[in-house]
């Protein structure tokens, strides 16, 4: 990897890890569902109109907006929001990498090596020790809705995995931008519902005010810098190099959200969680390694080898 392309890299890792701060002041000023909801709206609307439509199954654009776009969103903000630290967000969102293998098994039937399985093990342990020491100094709740988050954001790859391998040739940015027009309604409605149908609406119309200013740039950031800068350069990456090589880069996530957060936010991280955290990602990082494998194994086991394309969605898109 060239020396540019590795400061393009750690650009992306800058503003992913910077976005759980974003989300931390909007979610002071939005509730939960209606701003996750808001999220993808401003992008869902310009993509619709000038993107065109990726060619793939409809029920794969379905199934990644509904697991990326409002199962991540739904329980990592409603988790933010009942007070789980961001740094801690933005670390113990990286489940989702051993979530995804288990899913790959379960789903696609993809053959899990052993160092994948002793990485989930080591991934399981490290969030164990994190639930333990919140256990200890609040409540497990934050916790437990984040890894639902992260779930959530494997089942998405699932779905994108399987659209790229359907089909090899479609633009995994355009297909990103058409899963924004997934979550709107659906969480518009669950707001309407839980947070009531007019509290949204009433938080919009405050944010046009000094106070409310900081959320309108926080949407700003997550939508433009953290969504179409940060996954545009995120596939331009995974279009040059193999997943194995650009995808460490996005352990290097939860350094930037945990350091941003206890500087600006003040959020300064026990012991135990940082030893969990760091367990964790060399857990993620094991689970998620990808040893090449020749054209002779595909052929012994009756799978074709990935495509750069395909590789997309089994590096983990756009985070944020």
């Amino acid at each position: 990897m060239t020396n540019r392309d590795r400061l393009l890299g750690l650009t992306v890792v800058l503003l992913w890890g910077l976005n759980f701060l974003a989300i931390r002041v909007g979610l002071d000023h939005f509730p939960p569902f209606f701003f996750a909801a808001l999220r993808f709206a401003v992008l869902a609307v310009p993509a619709l109109l000038f993107i065109p439509r990726p060619r793939v199954p409809v029920r794969w654009i379905l199934l990644y907006g509904t697991g990326f776009g409002i199962l991540q969103f739904a329980f990592l903000f409603t988790a933010m929001r009942v007070g789980m630290p961001t740094g801690l967000a933005s670390l113990v969102l990286q489940s989702s990498a051993p979530f995804t293998v288990l899913l790959g098994a379960l789903f696609l039937r993809e053959r899990i090596r052993p160092a994948q399985t002793a990485g989930i093990a080591v991934a399981v342990a490290g969030m164990a020790v994190i639930g333990w020491d919140r256990l200890e100094h609040a409540t497990l709740l934050p916790v437990l809705l984040t890894l639902a988050g992260g779930l959530g954001w494997a089942f998405g790859n699932i779905g994108a995995r399987l659209a790229g391998t359907e089909s090899p040739s479609v633009n995994p940015l355009h297909l990103m931008l058409w899963t924004t027009a997934v979550p709107p309604l659906p969480m518009f409605a669950l707001s309407a519902f839980a947070e009531g149908p007019t509290t949204g609406l009433r938080a919009v119309a405050d944010s046009f005010s000094l106070a409310g200013l900081p959320a309108l740039v926080a949407l700003s950031y997550i939508a433009i810098l953290a969504t179409v800068v940060g996954t545009g350069l995120w596939t331009y990456l995974m279009g040059r190099y193999p997943a194995g090589m650009v995808a460490p880069f996005s352990l290097l996530v939860p350094v930037i959200g945990i350091a941003a957060a206890w500087v600006f936010l003040g959020e300064t991280p026990t012991l135990l969680s940082l030893v969990g955290g760091g367990v964790v990602i060399a857990g993620a990082f094991a689970a998620t390694s990808n040893k090449p494998r020749t054209a002779e194994a595909h052929a012994a086991v009756g799978t074709a080898p990935p495509t750069t394309k395909t590789l997309v969605a089994s590096g983990r898109p756009a985070a944020g």
